[in-house]
């Protein structure tokens, strides 16, 4: 099997420059970056004493909250859509 293609896209993240290395388009990473800086800056406009650590780990936490939610919806659609074939 052939290995995809690897794409390096600099990013910048709440202030910091990153480089992130995958398959990924540059364009979806830099979407993925832009919502990650998005969401820290909404946390601490809310939680302006919160430290870099603090503030990276809540944010972890609303991505994974948010995720699963997601997870959840389409786990029931997909029951729903499975009882309608039925």
């Amino acid at each position: 099997m052939s290995e995809q293609q690897k794409n390096r896209t600099t990013v910048d993240i709440y202030g910091t420059q990153y480089v992130i290395v995958g398959t990924e388009s540059t364009s979806h990473v830099r979407l993925v970056a832009s919502m990650v800086d998005d969401k820290m800056r909404e946390i601490s406009s809310k939680n302006p004493s919160l430290d870099i650590n603090k503030l990276a780990v809540l944010t972890a936490v609303n991505a994974v909250h948010d995720y699963l939610k997601l997870k959840e919806q389409i786990e029931q659609l997909e029951e729903e859509v499975k009882k309608i074939k039925d």
